[in-house]
């Protein structure tokens, strides 16, 4: 089979190598499709803090089954997957009371460990997840950005009847946008500088999308939800401004979510955040359970993967697509890798 390996910043190579043979506990899976993510474009830049180099990517797939060990339940040859891309140790304090997500041994297929970007990937049954027959490969893919949104806006527990605020209309942003609405949130507001990004926002069914260029965000939040304001704000754009913007405007005693990675030190304002008696939480990956909640999302026409896909390449084109995407940072959301070409 071929495998993408990035040798250093910016060098993809293609191998072949042997498709690997699965353990009784593992699953073989034909790689159909593989997002590419704002991480992995750090580690195409060598800005990923977390990943050395040779590293095979890819985290967010689709596939199809097409062997299972004698071990495995419930999972037959000819079924659609994604795969969970995290690997942790199942023994220390995080594990133990399941939030593996934070285990302290955390590795990340794709940028510690190895990616799917291959022909065939062998991985332990406990990892996959069944998607559902009408589900195309390429929204299957995106199952696990979903994820991570489904997870974020759960951090504050059931939305439902709540008015929320993003910050960011890039797609895990979007996705955060659309989650809230599709889990019974009243009213949603998402803000960005490109109105391109809150375009399709629009497309996706958010109700007020504002340019911050244009119009301030404490008085856009006012003209959205009243003097009451929002009830939680997510950050997806994790800077110095959008930060500031959630700490100054927050309604007294309501809550913010950190969802997006700062790239460097903040400096915010800690003594209005202390003032105003603001809840700052944060949110780090996802669990199962998010990844059953995304695809029930989707499967009820409660969130829109597909106005999320900017274009597709080829598998021996993995170099150019993140040549695309540098080139047209302002208008890309989503793309797509086709494995099988």
């Amino acid at each position: 089979m071929i495998q993408q390996v990035m040798t250093a910043p910016g060098v993809i190579e293609f191998r072949e190598i042997e498709v690997p043979k699965i353990t009784e506990d593992q699953v073989l899976v034909k790689i159909m499709n593989i997002g590419i993510c704002g991480s992995d474009i750090h580690v195409y830049h060598g800005e990923h803090p977390f990943t050395s180099y040779p590293v095979t990517q890819g985290h967010e797939v689709s596939g199809e089954v097409m062997e299972v060990g004698t071990n495995v339940s419930g999972i037959v040859p000819g079924q659609k997957v994604t795969i969970e891309p995290q690997v942790f140790c199942g023994a220390c304090y995080p594990c133990r009371h399941g939030k593996y997500n934070l285990c302290e041994e955390l590795k990340v297929m794709g940028f510690q460990t190895t990616g799917t970007a291959s022909e065939f990937f062998v991985v332990d049954a406990s990892k996959v997840t069944h998607l559902p027959e009408n589900m195309p490969y390429d929204e299957g893919a995106m199952i696990e950005p979903l994820a991570v949104a489904v997870h974020a806006v759960k951090q504050v527990g059931d939305v439902k009847g709540m008015k929320i605020a993003v910050l960011g209309a890039g797609p895990i942003g979007n996705l955060v946008a659309q989650t809230a609405k599709g889990m019974g949130a009243e009213a949603v507001m998402i803000t960005d500088v490109s109105e391109w990004r809150l375009e399709k926002a629009k497309e996706c069914g958010v109700d007020f999308c504002v340019n911050t260029k244009e119009k301030d965000f404490g008085e856009a939040m006012l003209e959205a939800f009243g003097p009451d304001k929002a009830d939680v704000i997510y950050d997806c754009a994790g800077n110095d401004v959008t930060m500031g913007q959630a700490i100054k405007y927050a309604r007294k005693g309501s809550v913010i979510v950190l969802v997006a990675v700062f790239a460097k030190m903040a400096n915010i304002d800690l003594a209005v955040m202390n003032d105003h008696e603001l809840d700052i939480k944060s949110t780090m990956m996802y669990r199962h359970e998010d990844y059953l909640d995304a695809i029930e999302l989707v499967n009820q026409s409660r969130v829109h993967l597909r106005p999320l896909i900017s274009k597709y390449f080829v598998f021996r084109d993995y170099l150019k697509a993140y040549q695309y995407i540098d080139e047209n940072r302002e208008t890309t959301m989503k793309v797509i890798i086709n494995v099988q070409e």
